[in-house]
């Protein structure tokens, strides 16, 4: 599972720098390995309004949780004194500790490209960083299929 935080997706939506690396990633990786935070759902809405964009958050809320059927992760209100303490051990703002305690209820790889994260022992790694995982692998069972079949 890969958990995208908040900036992966504005870099899309934002058509920043990156976009066309966070584009290919989310054409490769299934929707069914996906996880987005109600917290970076809501992030994106705010970042939107600033923008004067509701048009491209009510099109995201469409494309990507109702028709992408995008896994949301959410912290249980009782559960929100883990985040608080993920700030205070690993130094992590709010919303990082937010997507951070997310991540390992999920038991999945937090996509960023927030450095914050480095520090931390789950670490981030960055969309071009799983494609090329992924492409080394499929490369490795396409070349074990042909030494099988020989």
């Amino acid at each position: 599972m890969y958990l995208l935080d908040t900036n992966i997706w504005l870099e899309l939506l934002l058509n920043q720098e990156r976009a066309d690396e966070v584009h290919i990633f989310l054409e490769e990786v299934p929707v069914s390995q996906l996880l987005i935070t109600d917290f970076t759902l809501h992030s994106i809405g705010v970042v939107c309004s600033r923008y004067k964009r509701p048009q491209a958050f009510k099109d995201f809320l469409q494309d990507i949780v109702v028709n992408g059927r995008i896994s949301l992760s959410i912290i249980p209100i009782d559960e929100l004194s883990t985040v608080v303490d993920t700030t205070i051990d690993l130094g992590l703002d709010f919303d990082d500790a937010y997507q951070y305690v997310c991540a390992e209820r999920a038991d999945a790889t937090l996509i960023t490209f927030d450095k914050d994260f480095d520090s931390t022992s789950r670490g981030r790694q960055m969309p071009a960083e799983v494609l090329a995982m992924l492409k080394t692998l499929s490369q490795e069972e396409n070349d074990e299929s042909a030494t099988s079949s020989t």
